[in-house]
């Protein structure tokens, strides 16, 4: 077992003596470059072979006991594997790393010189070339295959580096962009991926279910009630979608039986000088994953920004041959340069207005671990009023009246990321934002935002809650970051959903004042009714069942059961205000008084009937609020950690949507709230890739909503 392990360790440029990995510094590479080798059908077994000497990261990142990972015989590229007897050429570098020749090729046939798993810049590189025809220049590639070619040398060595003192000031990349981007690829009709689904199944998959709760289920005639609550619950149906989680078959996405909305995808890449390294490889490694696992019909967009930026690949569909350059692209990638966010979501949301061709489900991950010094003064940068309107381009502006819904899902990667920057582009666009804190979350966290991405069954939810008694008004509707109005008279409320990922949920509490009423035995309060569009069938549907909501007029008053799921919102609602209001006072430096407010909420919530009857929200809210308040135990850890872990609490909350956050495998807080079953399957896909056994699992460990876990018991 010891010597698997090594031989495990030194195919990822590990030492053995280090869990830490570390990227080597461009200028001293003491390779031996008679150890890079080829061979034309084995499995690359490296342990004959000595790791390069590492040099510190440039990473801001909480480093991970469990290294730099790498499945063996997993190409690092594709992701597939290396196995005898599959017609593929194997190559090993000088740094003992191996990958699909094929990959490798493609890889320097885009100047990329440097070693895409420990960043070890190579003294020879890969070549194909039959002998028949040996070229002089190791730009030109010849596309022969390996199973075709009489092949004589595979590496090529090259010339001393020219050092360049301008090369931060050079262009990403050669290739000229196109004046507009309407050069997206043509989408095959319908614009879903449908296989062998009736109509029967689709209009039985997708039922958008409503329940309500009034806070009690009777008030005397004789008595009225000011706020009084009513929760309106809502649950989107399933995809029907079936996804191979968990087993060793790594080279192609899980299938797909039934239907789901394509995706048009656009990555917006932060690619400065301080990605280089291990971040740089860490985020390819994950970029490779959600290749692999879009569909055919799904279509992805890179932009690669710093001081600049470049989209270094169109929007292409991710077909066998779209996956395979895409990652090409994203391979070639390199570091250098400042870190201009603003020139990068101005990129991303040109394609999505340019395009010729729509997805039904559209959206921007967006990944940095610096701060914009382009757009946003140092000196305003904590400031909690601060407009970072100029961040996101208006064309994806939410609630903008241009029709377009393209939320921005924000990755703070890193300690030294602009946390309050990422999270108000989400919040203005409409998507989340994400901290990763731990340098090995990052495949997870963008696993959890595809698995959602992948599963949207419901667009463009609209629910209605209406008053049905003549003498009732509603006091309030507290929905989050979801927008609401009432109309003049506060007689009716519309809340604008939006998207629902399959088996999401949400609760919104509204509350109206309840008046004396000797009339009859019941009273009708509030009816609840709803439109969204079906994103396969682009048909407008209305909700089926229609809800009122009736509460009991007695006589004589008895004893007042309060409803758990009214009293679980409060508590969850009344724990987001609290942490908004804690970090205004952190921002203002005053950390005492933060932890004070989250005391406060902590003890409060302890004192009602969720948190006594052992409500799993509540004691996972009571969690969460105390490992805030342990990040607010000095600026300094504040700075670090606080605020990007309090800001993705807000954005999760706000938008009643799973985030990642934080990297403690002790901590219950809601790090797993509000996952779908869709986002479990692709974290756990994820997991297994990388760790190989579930008992290795960490961070983002696949659980239910703790709302959906208390109904279940």
């Amino acid at each position: 077992m010891g010597s698997k392990w090594r031989k495990m360790k030194l195919a990822l440029g590990l030492d053995s003596c280090v869990h830490i990995p570390r990227a080597l510094d461009d200028s001293s590479s003491p390779l031996n470059s008679t150890a890079a080798r080829f061979s034309g059908d084995v499995s690359g077994d490296t342990s004959g072979y000595h790791s390069s000497t590492p040099t510190p990261s440039s990473s801001g990142l909480r480093l991970s006991k469990y290294g730099l990972k790498s499945p063996k015989g997993t190409c690092a590229i594709c992701l597939n594997t290396m196995k005898p007897g599959q017609g593929h050429a194997i190559f090993t570098a000088e740094c003992s790393h191996s990958f699909h020749f094929h990959c490798i090729t493609s890889n320097v046939k885009h100047g990329n010189q440097i070693c895409p798993v420990c960043r070890s810049k190579w003294k020879e590189v890969p070549f194909q070339s039959p002998a028949s025809n040996m070229p002089h220049d190791m730009s030109r590639i010849n596309q022969a295959t390996p199973q075709d070619t009489d092949w004589t040398t595979v590496v090529r060595r090259l010339p001393p580096p020219q050092v360049d003192a301008g090369r931060q000031n050079i262009s990403l990349y050669h290739v000229p962009e196109p004046a507009i981007f309407d050069d997206d690829e043509a989408l095959d009709q319908p614009t879903s991926t449908t296989l062998n689904i009736n109509e029967a199944d689709h209009d039985t998959i997708n039922t958008v279910e409503i329940r309500t709760y009034p806070e009690v289920s009777a008030v005397p005639k004789s008595a009225s009630r000011d706020d009084f609550a009513v929760l309106i619950h809502l649950k989107a149906p399933h995809s029907g979608r079936k996804q191979n989680v968990g087993g060793n078959n790594t080279e192609s996405p899980p299938p797909l039986e039934n239907s789901r909305a394509s995706v048009d995808l656009v990555t917006v890449l932060d690619v400065s000088g301080s990605m280089a390294g291990t971040k740089l490889a860490l985020l390819k490694r994950a970029m490779s994953f959600v290749i692999q696992n879009l569909g055919p019909s799904d279509r992805l967009c890179v932009i690669a920004f710093s001081s600049t930026a470049r989209r270094i690949f169109p929007l292409r569909q991710m077909t066998d041959t779209g996956r395979q350059q895409a990652l090409q692209a994203v391979n070639s990638l390199f570091s250098n340069g400042g870190t201009n966010i603003a020139e990068g979501l101005k990129k991303g949301a040109r394609v999505f207005a340019e395009r010729r061709w729509k997805n039904p489900v559209s959206s921007i991950i967006l990944l940095s671990d610096g701060q914009d010094t382009y757009s946003v003064s140092s000196t305003s940068r904590t400031n909690v009023g601060i407009d970072y309107q100029s961040l996101v381009p208006n064309s994806i502006h939410r609630n903008n009246g241009l029709g377009l819904q393209i939320p921005v899902h924000a990755f703070g990667f890193g300690t030294d990321h602009d946390a309050t920057s990422m999270h108000s582009i989400s919040e203005i666009s409409g998507g989340t934002f994400s901290f990763i804190e731990a340098e090995d979350v990052i495949q997870d966290a963008f696993a959890q935002c595809i698995g959602g991405l992948l599963s949207v069954v419901v667009q463009e939810l609209q629910v209605e809650v209406v008053c049905v008694h003549p003498h009732l008004q509603l006091g309030s509707v507290k929905t989050g970051g979801y927008q609401a109005s009432l109309t003049g008279n506060a007689r009716m409320a519309c809340i604008n959903v939006g998207d629902l990922y399959a088996e999401e949920e949400r609760d919104f509490l509204v509350t109206v004042n309840v008046p004396v009423d000797k009339s009859s035995d019941e009273m009708s309060l509030l009816m609840v009714r709803g439109l969204y569009r079906d994103p396969i069938t682009k048909e407008i549907v209305a909700l089926e069942e229609t809800r009122v909501v009736k509460i009991q007029r007695p006589d004589i008053g008895g004893e007042l059961v309060v409803s758990i799921e009214v009293d679980r919102q409060r508590n969850r609602l009344r724990a987001a205000e609290a942490m908004a209001e804690a970090r205004v006072a952190a921002e203002r430096g005053d950390l005492s008084a933060a932890v004070s407010i989250l005391d406060s909420c902590h003890k409060a919530l302890s004192e009602t009937v969720s948190a006594q009857a052992k409500d799993r929200l509540c004691v996972a809210l009571s969690a969460e609020l105390k490992e805030m308040q342990e990040r607010m135990a000095s600026q300094r850890v504040y700075e670090q950690s606080g605020r990007a872990y309090v800001l993705s609490g807000l954005s999760s909350h706000s938008w009643q949507r799973a985030t990642a956050r934080g990297d403690s495998t002790d901590s219950t807080s809601l790090v797993q709230a509000y996952q779908t079953p869709s986002m479990v399957d692709m974290v756990t896909r994820s997991q297994t890739m990388v760790l190989g056994a579930p008992q290795n699992r960490r961070v983002l460990r696949p659980a239910k909503s703790f709302p959906e876990r208390q109904r279940g018991q």
